[in-house]
């Protein structure tokens, strides 16, 4: 197969993709398959023995996702994917993984990808849409009899690392820089986990490119708006090793191609902290996509669809990990083990057996986020904490599950209610503005922004190709659109854009995210309300990322980092504070685990 190229540039990472397989043969199962969509026209001529390439394309997550798809008589005996909008290390991996399944079982009845189920769709549409223009009928195809061949695993390595989301990579990288044979489980079809869903930034006090940009800030400020956010119940230990090393972990990023230069407000914050790419790009999907190639520069194995499934101790030490996938149980022993497997926002069970409350929510977690590595870590012995804390994130649109960042409201945005009125500090800390929204008629509000603010945050586009905007040359069209009386609407801009003017908010008292007004049409608007998004507590570590048990002690040759852990957000994590954990605490556990092995 030939591997995707990424593009780096100084702008950022180009998502350009292109996939090219020729002559495989057959496996797998079925989602559930929209009809294809295609603008070419469709025939149903039967199929010509000499074969040819068709076309079909599909809405993807990013953009167009074209399929083409080569055949002879029935048999598919080359498939290519072009899919300029996708991110290589998520859409493109999901694209990796539906070609490989189609040209060895020879149809499209295949698995979706979870964390990726859009471009999965996408793809198997388009595929389809190819077929009908060869004059076959997709459904006619009978799936090839066939075995996976999977990669041989590892049976020893000196750090086994579960979960390949932004910690768990961060880990790995950091100790294989150190000199460790390190592998990467990850339970999934693709690495990730919830880092992909961050569309942020990343905190981070006295960095250079604040020092550039004349904003003034310190470790301090930071550790007070952290412990502020976090209703004090935070570990103050943790949260000061965080910020102290925040920083440095900027310029780590930046040493393996992953700058972070574009600083602005996000909620709970004093000043400008909050690191994203220069362009304005979700932050997840890009680190995902250097990572993703960091761990192929330093040749680290990462084992997809392997489930960790418990935590093998030898004399009160973690020796190695038992895990199951397609090809049965296998056991990895290990000098050391970094548990790095998220949180538990997916697993509606769990976190309502803590908070009762948030039955029916939506979730913004991608499916992977069901609490294993926290159930395993319990098993052994670890010790939980703030385990009942569970965030939700106030602007999540509803049909989608999509998050809108906090970079939005920070860039200048502002929230109204369906009676066209601004109800609360849209830089207020997640639960107010969460409560806030939940208190407003219908449970519901509506992001407003205009095109200067869409031009220059890139993480907009991906809403506006999800179909989850509504636009409006002026703020009076648009508010008919969303059917709110548009003399209110517009009565309301205007006293926000006064208020950036003179840079005192009147009616709410917001203090940031006040650099932009509200003038440049067309106006955009997002419908959102809460939805399940983080979960603060999980297993006790100390500041060298090391595991505590129940009983006080360290657990030996056991490290964590990320949302698998609890301690560092107490209350209500600041947005753009995830970042900042995974990248401070995985390089942290990589570091403290290649020096306990050494």
């Amino acid at each position: 197969m030939k591997r995707m190229k990424l593009v780096r540039s100084a702008a950022g990472l180009s998502a350009a993709l292109v996939l090219l397989v020729t002559s495989i043969v057959g496996c797998s199962n079925k989602p559930a398959v929209n009809e294809p969509t295609t603008a070419a026209e469709t025939t149903t001529e039967a199929p010509s023995e000499e074969g040819g390439t068709f076309e079909g394309t599909a809405q993807g997550f990013g953009g167009d996702v074209t399929a083409k798809v080569t055949v002879s008589g029935k048999e598919i005996t080359a498939l290519e994917f072009v899919a300029e909008g996708e991110t290589p290390a998520i859409g493109g991996a999901a694209l990796e993984a539906i070609q490989k399944e189609v040209l060895k079982k020879q149809t499209t009845e295949v698995d979706v990808i979870a964390g990726a189920t859009v471009t999965s769709k996408a793809a198997v549409e388009a595929i389809n849409a190819a077929l009908v223009l060869a004059g076959i009928d997709p459904s006619s195809l009978v799936a090839v009899a066939g075995t996976d061949s999977l990669e041989e695993i590892k049976t020893e390595a000196d750090i086994v690392v579960i979960g390949g989301g932004g910690a768990g990579m961060t880990a790995a990288i950091t100790a294989k820089q150190a000199g460790l044979d390190v592998v990467i489980l990850e339970k999934t079809g693709m690495i990730g986990g919830n880092t992909t869903k961050a569309t942020g930034g990343m905190n981070a006090a006295e960095t250079h490119f604040q020092k550039e940009q004349g904003i003034e800030d310190t470790v301090a400020l930071f550790i007070e708006d952290t412990m502020t956010g976090g209703k004090n119940i935070n570990n103050i230990e943790l949260v000061t090793t965080m910020a102290e090393n925040s920083a440095d972990a900027i310029e780590w990023l930046e040493s393996i191609g992953a700058p972070l230069p574009k600083v602005s407000f996000s909620g709970g914050a004093s000043v400008a902290r909050i690191h994203a790419p220069e362009d304005g790009s979700g932050v997840g999907n890009y680190l995902v996509a250097v990572f993703d190639e960091t761990l192929k520069e330093l040749e680290i194995p990462v084992y997809l669809n392997t489930k960790a499934t418990e935590i093998i101790m030898k004399d009160g030490a973690a020796t190695g990990v038992k895990v199951t996938r397609a090809d049965g149980e296998h056991t990895i022993n290990a000098k050391a083990v970094i548990l790095a497997t998220g949180g538990f926002g997916a697993n509606e069970e769990m976190y309502t057996k803590y908070r009762e409350e948030l039955k029916g929510f939506v979730t913004t977690n991608t499916p992977g986020a069901t609490g294993d590595g926290i159930v395993m870590a319990e098993a052994i012995g670890a010790n939980l904490v703030d385990i009942e804390q569970i965030q939700i994130h106030p602007t999540v649109e509803q049909t989608t599950s999509i998050m809108v960042t906090e970079g939005v409201r920070g860039d200048g945005a502002i929230l109204v209610n369906q009676g066209g009125k601004r109800f609360v500090n849209e830089m207020e800390t997640r639960d107010v503005v969460s409560a806030n929204v939940i208190a407003q008629e219908g449970g519901y509000a509506y992001i407003i922004f205009d095109h200067q603010l869409r031009e220059n945050l890139k993480a907009t586009e991906s809403y506006v190709k999800a179909g989850i905007v509504e636009e409006g040359e002026t703020i009076e069209a648009l508010a008919e659109k969303i059917n709110i009386d548009p003399s209110v609407l517009s009565e309301t801009l205007g006293i926000w854009n006064e208020a950036v003017t003179a840079k005192t908010d009147g009616e709410f008292d917001r203090k940031t995210g006040m650099e932009h007004d509200l003038t440049t049409g067309p106006y955009y608007a997002i419908k959102i309300a809460p939805g399940v998004h983080h979960t603060m507590g999980g297993v006790e570590i100390n500041t060298s990322g090391e595991v505590i048990s129940a009983e006080g002690n360290v657990i030996q040759g056991l490290f964590a980092a990320g949302e698998v852990t609890g301690g560092i957000h107490g209350a209500n994590r600041i947005g753009g504070n995830a970042v900042a954990d995974i990248v401070v605490f995985g390089h942290i556990a990589g570091k403290s685990a290649a020096d306990s092995v050494k």
